[in-house]
Formats: C-alpha cells, sequence, structure tokens
C-alpha cells in the first residue's frame, strides 16, 4: 500500500511541477494515457462497452491508476474485513473520488468436505452488474422497489471516461471484484444517459 501512495504523491507533485515550470521529480516514469487490460482482466472492458453502447454513450479506457486502486482495496477487504463487501466511500477510504462496484463470488462447498474458488469470468461479473437494467426506471430515474440498479447505472453514466478492477481470493476461497470509475457516477438527481 505504501508503494502505491507514494505513486500517487509522485504524480501529483509531477503535475504541480509542470504546472508552475520546475524541475521534473528524478527518475518518476508517469502512466500511459491509456492502459492496457490485462489477462486477467479480458471481457471486463468489453462487456462495460457493449452495455454503453446499447444506450448510446462513449465507450470507456482501461485505466492502470483505477485498476491499482480497485486491486489495493479487493486485497485490503480480503485482509481486514472478513471477506465481506465494503465500498471505499462507507469507509471514508475513497482518496481518489472514485465511483465503485463491488462483486462477491462464493467458494465452491462439495459434499466430500472439499472448498474450491468458483472460476468465475470478469464479463461474468460485468454482465451480473448490467442485467441491472432490468431493475432500472429510465423515466422516473429510480431502481425498482427492493431492487438494486446502481452497479448498472454506474457502468453507464454519461461522463464516466474510465474504469480499472481488480480481483482477490479471500481466505476462505470466496472472491471479491471490484472496479473503480473516473469520473464518478450516480450524483442523485441526474439520469445516467
Amino acid at each position: 500500500m505504501r508503494h502505491f501512495y507514494t505513486i500517487l504523491s509522485a504524480s501529483l507533485l509531477c503535475t504541480a511541477c509542470m504546472a508552475i515550470g520546475a524541475p521534473l521529480v528524478p527518475n518518476f516514469v508517469p502512466p500511459p494515457a491509456a492502459a492496457l487490460e490485462p489477462a486477467a482482466m479480458q471481457g471486463m472492458l468489453a462487456t462495460h462497452n457493449q452495455v454503453r453502447a446499447s444506450v448510446g454513450v462513449p465507450p470507456l479506457q482501461w485505466s492502470g491508476q483505477m485498476a491499482a486502486y480497485a486491486q489495493q482495496w479487493a486485497e485490503h477487504l480480503a485482509l481486514n474485513n472478513g471477506c465481506e463487501m465494503q465500498h471505499r466511500s462507507h469507509a471514508h477510504a475513497n482518496l481518489l473520488d472514485a465511483g465503485e462496484n463491488l462483486f462477491w463470488g462464493s467458494p465452491l462447498r462439495w459434499s466430500d468436505g472439499r472448498i474450491e474458488v468458483q472460476t468465475i469470468s470478469p464479463a461474468k461479473v460485468a454482465q451480473d452488474w448490467a442485467d441491472e437494467r432490468a431493475d432500472y426506471n429510465y423515466v422516473s430515474n429510480t431502481c425498482r422497489p427492493g431492487a438494486q440498479c446502481g452497479h448498472y447505472t454506474q457502468m453507464v453514466w454519461r461522463s464516466t471516461t474510465e474504469v480499472g478492477c481488480g480481483m482477490t481470493v479471500c481466505p476462505d476461497k470466496a472472491q471479491l471484484w471490484v472496479c473503480n470509475y473516473n469520473p464518478p457516477g450516480n450524483w442523485v438527481g441526474e439520469r445516467p444517459y
């Protein structure tokens, strides 16, 4: 964690240095403008962008910064929160003010007592969030009573341009998936598109 925050601080410092014409931080290499989706997340970005295309909003780009932020939070929840989902904003830990979707996958429990990690693809995680579309009413800009639709609306939020995701396996072999979005969506009183 310390290294991650150091990189963020250096990035902010570099931006400030360039703005005033001061020398850059030595040996600092800024991240690429548009990172490539890692193989472990294959299908996450494509599923997001298919859902966005269906409502006419521009595609997202993969963000290495958002992915590192998401991975750090997934690992934190696995090790420090009993593998229970909790949004960064509820923990007062959303330093980057990013939007966030969470997904929990149960372990496979066999009758002979074996416990295994369930195979869940990134596209499946994103599709589960996208399936909340059925519970979203655009006219009233609300979710169906008793249902969730905020994962879906964050996916299709018109002003969001970047997504990055992480996943970790918990000690009990459950999985926590986190996607972070920049800029965040789900502003009260606003429609996603």
